[in-house]
């Protein structure tokens, strides 16, 4: 049997500009995964995930007919990946075989909780890894990342992929995403060998290292949201508030440069100053484009955490799902999680993962 895992994540700062291409977003991958396992097969194949049993979807109404939005729902993203990578397969000149396929995830909790850890994206990583050590493909990591990639975007249509570097690099990394437009054109033109072997315009991916004294707080608020959802609705006010949009993109880049550059001189005071800079710049752009990024308990949580000498803010899409705050491990955090948990704040005790 081939098992593969990918790591979750969390966006430290950067959330919204680095849909933009090259513009750059803070991300970590967390030491929660999803695993993915195949087994060859004789006379059937099979996808089975205890997880995803009772997965809820989005719908809306066009007419009389119900359309169905499956950009949240995992299996498609299993599925993506093994069509992307089974092409990459032939392409290499294997042959494909039957198995079956088995997902197991331990980035939402037991009881169904989802802590909004990037579930699809390391789905999609662990699906063409395991695909790939099935196939006995031999992929670097820029190249799973670009498979993953197209793999994920196909079904999403939007967003940055990166949670997808996350996955694939772990730790901390600074990240630039691709021109999306161009690989959009460039893939009718090439085989798909020969699109993950070449540079993609604007991609960067950066691993960074935190200062020592540097603690990572996560606090998950109990209402998960919907990235895709929110991501469209910026999108509508991308259109309609272009002036707007335009400064919150230059305010943001030039945030998240100083942000990394605090990273690349261990200077933990930066990093904190940049965060909550960016938190503002966060604000700003939820008030012109009418959505709710940071909640009353995110906005709570990042009061508690700053009143105990941390930065804080919003992780991710927002309108929900987890906050962080970067501390200095030498503060005592407990009276921090007592009145977090006075406010219906959980504590989600994770690690940062290193990829081997």
């Amino acid at each position: 049997m081939i098992t593969a895992k990918a790591p979750g994540k969390l966006y430290i700062a950067g959330e919204y500009a680095v849909v933009e291409t090259g513009f750059p977003a803070i991300i970590v991958a967390l030491n929660q995964f999803v695993t993915v396992s195949i087994e060859e097969s004789q006379e059937y194949g099979s996808i089975v995930s205890k997880q995803y049993q009772e997965n809820s979807l989005y719908w809306q109404r066009q007419g009389d007919e119900m359309v169905f939005d499956n950009r949240d729902n995992p299996f498609h993203y299993i599925l993506s990946a093994i069509k992307l990578t089974e092409q990459y397969a032939r392409q290499a000149g294997k042959k494909l075989s039957i198995y079956h396929l088995r997902v197991n995830s331990d980035l939402d909790s037991a009881d169904g909780k989802k802590y909004g850890l990037g579930s699809s994206a390391a789905v999609t990583v662990a699906t063409v890894k395991a695909l790939c050590a099935f196939y006995e493909l031999e992929l670097t990591n820029d190249q799973l990342y670009k498979l993953a990639a197209i793999a994920h975007l196909d079904v999403q249509g939007n967003g940055s992929l990166g949670d997808i570097a996350a996955s694939v690099y772990g730790g901390w990394i600074a990240y630039r995403s691709f021109d999306k437009q161009w690989l959009a054109e460039t893939r009718p033109t090439m085989t798909l060998n020969e699109l993950l072997a070449i540079p993609w315009p604007s991609l960067s991916i950066e691993l960074l290292t935190p200062p020592a004294e540097l603690s990572l707080l996560i606090g998950w608020t109990g209402s998960p949201a919907s990235t895709s959802h929110l991501v469209d609705k910026i999108a509508l006010a991308k259109t309609e508030r272009q002036a707007d949009y335009q400064n919150f993109l230059k305010a943001s880049k030039a945030c998240l440069e100083d942000m990394v550059a605090g990273f690349r001189t261990n200077n933990l005071q930066q990093i904190q100053a940049e965060l909550r800079h960016n938190r503002a710049l966060l604000q700003e752009l939820a008030d012109f484009s009418h959505v709710a990024i940071e909640t009353p308990v995110l906005q709570k949580m990042g009061t508690l955490a700053e009143e105990a000498g941390g930065a804080a803010k919003t992780s991710g899409a927002g309108g929900g799902d987890c906050g962080i705050v970067i501390i200095d491990r030498a503060i005592d955090t407990t009276s921090l999680f007592e009145k977090w948990r006075d406010n219906q704040i959980e504590r989600l005790n994770l690690a940062v993962h290193l990829v081997d």
